[in-house]
C-alpha cells in the first residue's frame, strides 16, 4: 500500500496533539471534553467523512474543523454540551482542553468559598459523592482492623 505524501502522523487541534492514524471519530475523541456522540456531531456539522483519517485531512478540512470546534456550543444541540446553563453567563456552552480543567477547578473553589458540604469534601480529601470510608477508599498498607496490645502489669 503506498503511502500519501501529504500525510500528517500528527495534527494539531484545539493544544491537542491527535494520531493521524486514528480515523476522525476516534481522532476527536483525543480531545478532552469531546466523546463518541460529540465528535459525530462536529464532523457532520464540517462535512467531513467520519471514517476517515485524521492524517489524510486536507488543510482545508482541517480549518473548517478548526472552526467548529471553536464554535461548539452553537453547533452542539443543548442536551450534547457539557455545561448547560452555566452558572456565570447562563447560557448553554461546551468547553474542551484546558477551558474544561480551569473550569472545573474554578467551580470546586467556589464550592470551597461558600463552605458548601462538598467543598468541604474537597478540601480534606474525602469522598464527594456519598462513598463509604470505613473500608474503601484508605491510603497506605492498612488492610485489617488495627487492635490496641494489651498492657501487662
Amino acid at each position: 500500500m503506498a503511502e500519501n505524501k501529504d500525510f500528517k502522523y500528527i495534527v494539531r487541534l484545539a493544544n491537542t496533539d491527535i494520531d493521524g492514524n486514528k480515523t476522525a471519530v476516534y481522532g476527536l475523541m483525543q480531545i478532552k471534553g469531546i466523546g463518541y456522540r460529540v465528535s459525530e456531531i462536529l464532523l457532520k456539522n464540517a462535512g467531513i467523512e467520519r471514517s476517515k483519517k485524521i492524517g489524510e485531512l486536507s488543510d482545508d478540512e482541517i480549518d473548517r474543523l478548526k472552526k467548529t470546534l471553536d464554535n461548539a456550543s452553537q453547533v452542539l444541540p443543548w442536551w450534547a454540551v457539557n455545561r448547560k446553563k452555566d452558572f456565570f453567563t447562563g447560557k448553554n456552552i461546551h468547553l474542551i482542553g484546558s477551558d474544561l480543567d480551569l473550569a472545573v477547578k474554578d467551580d470546586i473553589d467556589l464550592l470551597k468559598k461558600i463552605r458548601a458540604y462538598r467543598g468541604i469534601r474537597h478540601e480534606r480529601g474525602l469522598p464527594v459523592r456519598g462513598q463509604r470510608t470505613r473500608s474503601n477508599g484508605r491510603v497506605g498498607l492498612t488492610v485489617g482492623v488495627s487492635k490496641k496490645k494489651e498492657v501487662k502489669t
